[in-house]
């Protein structure tokens, strides 16, 4: 098969140019071997057992074996193999040395991370659009934006609307169902993608013994995917109690399967919430969770709503990885519910962007309306406000707030 460049491609290169080691961190299944694989000369697999084996008897050895840039996969398989990464990078100078390759995020915080000052972090994610229909190698649309504001999206040349954007979201972005033209094929790999996550990976990370009560809280997390909704909502749906589901949210959130988007604040703004936005990392699972397809999804208008806000979600993640501008996503909720952005964009410099997701043709200036109050609210601060829709044009609706289509968040890019 024939490799699609990936974004993170090009900064891969360039921190191995400068740097001892690279942790890429993403879900499972993303790609994440594949494209590290075009980085190293050599490699420990550690879902090998001959591989395993070879780091449980003696890492350091196993490492000296190898030639460099070594590719260390899976090594949460065999977590000793990072102290072992940790002594020879302190051993011996030198950069472009380990990649690092993981599909959990455990102990990434830890006080005795081993690897703290000796390996950049690189996260990946499953295929954007960008890089399935646009330009992986173009700056990111995050900067695009935070540099020449809400006018550099434009139209695109071909149009879609809301079928094609729900297909999109429940086709997949993880590589296997990305490029997999089958859709019964992938629906089973998805459906089997929910059953390792509740089944194997539980258990590997914390040793999980109930896949049933998992599976039943991953699937009240995809009905409220895109939501500001109470844990115990949640865990009372999922038939848990509330530490169980604690628990839960660690797991799947180590497993980048579920991510939360923390909510916003300022000084200037009074009776925020900062209750976390809950979204699914892959938007496709809501399919196999929810037993929904896209039929079924057009029927359901809140169930439409939350899966676009995920999907598009979905395609800014990549770009945090690869924009200079230092970008993080939050939400904005105010506490009496009359205020509420779907997706604050925060550069590094302080200045936000505005995003609001609306599954429809179209969008007026009452659509805006959040994004408005914010900007006045801000002055300066705010770079805009986007309004997303699902029909084919851009068009201005107020100072510094424009309406564009989904799809001109990788179309937009030349």
């Amino acid at each position: 098969m024939t490799y699609l460049p990936r974004l993170v491609d090009g900064l891969l290169t360039e921190l191995l140019a400068g740097l001892p080691a690279v942790l890429v961190v993403g879900p499972r299944a993303c790609g994440k071997t594949t494209t590290a694989r075009r980085h190293v000369e050599d490699s420990l697999r550690l879902d090998r057992p001959a591989d395993a084996d070879l780091v449980r008897a003696d890492p350091d050895a196993a490492l000296r074996s190898r030639s460099t840039p070594l590719l260390v996969d899976e090594w949460q398989l065999v977590p000793e193999v990072l102290a072992a990464v940790k002594r020879a990078v302190d051993d011996v100078s030198g950069t472009g040395r380990f990649v690092i390759t993981g599909s959990a995020q455990t102990d990434l915080t830890a006080a005795g991370w081993p690897l703290t000052g000796r390996a950049v972090r690189l996260p990946m994610w499953g295929l954007s659009q960008r890089e399935l229909v646009g330009d992986p190698g173009a700056v990111s649309i995050l900067d695009r934006l935070a540099g020449a504001g809400v006018d550099a999206l434009t139209a695109p040349s071909r149009a879609l609307d809301l079928i094609d954007y729900v297909n999109q979201a429940l086709h997949g972005m993880l590589p296997e169902v990305a490029l997999q033209p089958d859709a019964r094929l992938r629906r089973r790999w998805l459906a089997s993608y929910v059953d390792e996550v509740v089944i194997r990976d539980g258990a590997l990370v914390d040793g999980s013994r109930d896949p049933i009560r998992l599976r039943r809280y991953l699937q009240a997390l995809a009905a409220n995917t895109a939501g500001v909704v109470e844990h115990r909502t949640l865990y009372e749906t999922a038939e848990v109690n509330r530490l169980t589901a604690a628990g839960y949210d660690g797991l799947l959130t180590a497993l980048l399967v579920v991510d939360f988007m923390p909510a916003w604040h300022t000084n200037r703004l009074s009776r925020l919430t900062s209750r976390p936005k809950r979204l699914l990392v892959e938007p496709a699972l809501v399919g196999p969770l929810l037993g929904v397809d896209a039929a079924a999804v057009l029927r359901e208008s809140d169930l439409r709503g939350r899966l676009l806000e995920t999907f598009v979600v979905s395609q800014l993640r990549p770009e945090l990885t690869v924009a200079e501008t230092s970008p993080r996503l939050f939400h904005l909720r105010d506490r009496d519910g009359r205020h509420d952005v779907d997706v604050v964009v925060e550069f590094g410099d302080g200045r936000v962007l505005g995003i609001e997701v609306k599954a429809a043709a179209t969008a007026g200036r009452s659509d805006a309306r959040h994004l408005i109050w914010l900007r006045d609210r801000l002055g300066d601060r705010m770079v805009g406000g986007l309004v997303l829709h699902t029909g084919p044009h851009a068009f201005p609706l107020d100072d510094r707030i424009r309406a564009a289509p989904i799809s001109s968040l990788w179309s937009s890019l030349g």
